[in-house]
């Protein structure tokens, strides 16, 4: 039961962890990087993401011995996704934005979130360059630098600024899907936007200044708190088909309101069938 866990202290320590962690940012972000890559040359981490996480992980463990993580470092280094339990589990992506972070492009942040009973209870993204700080805890509503948020009313696509990661199309096998979504997108949206945080484009649609975010190839810890963040911001987080949102499997469609959520479902499937019938004269004139 969640109301055997003291949240409040919870939430305390944690936010108190975030903002003393984000000085390895803040002080690292204008200096060289020392640069790896993972899934591919565009899956960029360095030693200061492992720093981070690794104060995270560290101060949690020692405060709260009986929680669990997921982060991103952690995960990478040993290529298993643990499952969600219902044990109280810490999600934590300890620079979301690596890519950023390396050019020094300001839009960067931590990322962490906190479930019980596999119900996301606490959300944190904290960009400390901007000094931004977005928070949110279950049925609290969401904040940004203590002050409440609320997710755009919008209803109609030609009316909407769009966020996409438009940078997945380097993977082949899904640039024509990647591409072709995009391309529906720009044709309709009033504008297109990508950041290259996906922590932060949730919060941006949390807070009204965008619409919508779509992508579907990332992690739970890229969307863990921000999905968090959305929901108490009176938006709607779901699956690009339409369905219920897969916190470990995740593809978003994160919305400002359920209306344009709708509109975007059908605009998505239009433009995949675009794609595959595209693909399927490929292989019949080759």
């Amino acid at each position: 039961m969640t109301s055997q866990h003291n949240l409040n202290h919870y939430f305390d320590f944690v936010m108190k962890l975030t903002i003393d962690s984000a000085k390895v940012i803040r002080d690292a972000i204008q200096g060289g990087k020392t640069i790896e890559t993972k899934a591919g040359d565009w899956d960029l981490v360095t030693q200061y993401d492992r720093k981070v996480e690794e104060i995270l992980i560290d101060g949690l463990a020692k405060e709260f011995p009986t929680h669990k993580f997921i982060g991103e470092e952690t995960v990478s280094s040993s290529k298993h996704l643990p499952d969600l339990t219902e044990a109280p589990t810490w999600i934590i992506d300890p620079i979301d934005g690596t890519t950023n972070f390396v050019h020094s492009f300001p839009h960067t942040c931590i990322s962490i979130a906190l479930a019980i009973n596999k119900e996301l209870e606490i959300g944190i993204v904290y960009n400390p360059v901007l000094e931004q700080l977005f928070t949110a805890r279950r049925g609290r509503g969401a904040f940004l630098n203590g002050k409440s948020i609320r997710s755009s009313s919008v209803e109609e696509l030609a009316s909407s600024l769009i966020c996409i990661e438009a940078s997945y199309a380097t993977i082949v096998e899904i640039r024509d899907i990647i591409l072709g979504r995009l391309e529906a997108f720009v044709s309709i949206a009033h504008g297109i936007r990508t950041l290259g945080s996906a922590a932060l484009t949730l919060c941006h649609v949390a807070m009204g200044a965008a619409e919508a975010y779509h992508t579907d190839n990332l992690m739970p810890w890229d969307v863990a708190a921000g999905t968090l963040i959305i929901q108490e911001a009176g938006g709607v987080v779901i699956d690009t088909n339409g369905g219920r949102f897969d916190l470990m499997s995740p593809k978003v469609l994160a919305v400002g309101n359920h209306k344009l959520a709708h509109e975007l479902v059908k605009l998505i499937k239009h433009a995949d069938i675009k794609t595959h019938q595209k693909r399927l004269q490929s292989i019949q004139a080759s």
